[in-house]
């Protein structure tokens, strides 16, 4: 039975981990039209060694260069009617939030596989 609660305690904080990348990628998708944002980056590490668990690390933010977008008529626009917009692209956002997706039901999938395996064998030891 350790074995099962050590799997599910991996498959948890996975899906964790990537709900969380995905709450930032909604953010960047949000921002994507905001002057001056710049894209935040998450990776994940080992929330405690040796048992497997994962979990987000610090936020980052994408050093890319910002666009500078051509419109005099906004605000914020400069001297030559320029204004620097976000580094988000919306493409590699999409992706992103694909990818965390499908990790998040990869690791929903072997959650709920240990679950069955526990009750078929709660089952068969009550026989």
């Amino acid at each position: 039975m350790a074995d099962f609660s050590t799997t599910l305690s991996i498959a948890a904080s996975g899906m964790q981990a990537q709900a969380s990348r995905m709450r930032f990628t909604s953010e960047n998708i949000a921002n994507a039209d905001t002057p001056g944002y710049h894209r935040k980056l998450v990776s994940f590490r080992a929330a405690h060694a040796n048992d497997g668990t994962v979990e987000a690390s610090r936020v980052r933010l994408d050093r890319a260069p910002l666009a500078e977008i051509y419109d005099p008529a906004h605000p914020l626009a400069n001297d030559q009617g320029n204004y620097s917009g976000s580094n988000v692209d919306l493409l590699i956002e999409i992706a992103d939030a694909r990818e965390a997706s499908r990790s998040y039901e990869a690791n929903l999938k072997v959650f709920d596989q240990v679950r069955q395996m526990s009750t078929s064998l709660l089952d068969l030891l009550r026989r």
